[in-house]
């Protein structure tokens, strides 16, 4: 049985012959200790940089076949999720203009003040104009006809290309439309107030959100994909970041829609959504989700109670704590994978892996005892 057939199986909640493993996403360093070589691949800064300078094709072929033999090499992730090969820009981008500020500094056209971490390997918005964040959105924004054309092709090319070269026999849980399910509106009273300030501006933007998901799916869900792989984080480790009532009103109908909709094109469902949602799992379940990915280690998102209260309906992905793969030895490492691999392998409906990613600065023995590990354990649950 292919890697492909053995996540299928376990998502449907049926009898597999072993414990599937995925990552969320591995970060660059770990990429170019496995390839021997630097790479764009997750290289977040980097990648962004480069493409503000024009190199957008030399980034685009690291994706490409450095993805493609970072999996090759481990040979034993049965799951791909194009994290690590996203779409990307289209061949005739335009870079924007963009202004260095300081070394780590940068303005965009719009004013924009963009920060680069080292630590985190993250570059994000920093600063907005006054002007953006004064925007008050009303009913009528997100009224009138749904016009989304088709990208160019080449936006799609580091996917594509993951799915020739490892599609037939890997599992790829790939792009989609997106998802509603909460939204932000823009300017002073976007965010959460906007649940209470602004509720039908909400539903209004929920609702013109999911039409043009429902367009995007056409395009965006590739051939040879087997599942959508659904992105939003909703909660802190203390819970939600609105009431499960809210949540009710607000999310589930635009949530249920989506994944409806998805599910109907034939495809599997996996939510990545982290912090602690063990009150929201009833409505993910209602909603369609098959697979929740992203276990963080806390006490009410523990793997063995999930699985209790959860897993006749529900797959789970997870159980290999982030903290351990972080700061752990190598024996930690193998110990966490035994403790998880012991909780959540009995009855199926499990797949191995971290709690959220492989980070930027995992050590590279602590990755390899994982892998290690998991391919001595991986059938002694079938």
């Amino acid at each position: 049985m292919t890697a492909k057939e053995c996540v299928k199986k376990v998502i449907n909640l049926e009898p597999a012959p072993y414990v599937p493993l995925g990552f969320y996403v591995v970060d660059y360093d770990i990429v170019e200790a496995v390839i021997g070589r630097k790479t764009y691949v997750r290289n977040k800064v980097r990648m962004q940089i480069a493409y503000w300078e024009g190199h957008r094709d030399e980034v685009v072929q690291s994706l490409k076949e450095d993805t493609v033999e970072f999996f090759t090499k481990i040979d034993c992730c049965d799951i791909i999720t194009f994290k690590e090969a996203p779409i990307v820009p289209p061949k005739d981008y335009e870079p924007p203009r963009v202004k260095r500020l300081t070394e780590n500094t940068w303005q965009d056209e719009r004013g924009c003040i963009w920060q680069a971490s080292t630590l985190t390997n993250d570059i994000s918005i920093v600063h907005v104009p006054d002007e953006m964040k004064k925007l008050q959105p009303r009913v009528e924004d997100y009224d009138g006809p749904v016009n989304v054309t088709p990208p160019d092709p080449s936006v799609y090319e580091a996917c594509d290309y993951v799915i020739e070269k490892l599609g037939k026999e890997r599992y790829i849980a790939g792009t989609t439309g997106g998802l509603t399910a909460m939204v932000h509106l823009p300017g002073e009273s976007g965010g959460l107030l906007g649940y209470y300030l602004l509720p039908e501006v909400v539903h209004a933007a929920a609702r013109r959100s999911v039409a043009i998901q429902n367009v995007q799916d056409a395009w965006n869900i590739r051939p040879g994909q087997d599942a959508v792989f659904f992105e939003q984080d909703m909660a802190a480790s203390k819970g939600p970041m609105i009431s499960p009532e809210l949540f009710r009103e607000f999310c589930l109908p635009y949530m249920k829609e989506r994944v409806s909709r998805v599910r109907s094109l034939g495809k599997q469902v996996i939510l990545h959504n982290c912090g602690n949602n063990r009150v929201l799992m009833d409505q993910f379940i209602e909603a369609g989700i098959q697979c929740y990915q992203s276990l963080q280690s806390i006490p009410d998102m523990e793997l063995g109670g999930l699985k209790r209260d959860f897993g006749k309906h529900l797959a789970f992905w997870g159980g290999i704590s982030l903290e351990v793969l972080l700061t752990g030895t190598p024996d930690d490492c193998r110990k966490n994978v035994r403790q998880a691999m012991e909780t959540g392998a009995p009855g199926g409906g499990f797949i191995l892996g971290p709690s959220h990613s492989i980070a930027k600065g995992t050590p590279y023995d602590n990755f390899m005892a994982v892998l290690d590990e998991y391919m001595r354990l991986r059938y002694a649950f079938s």
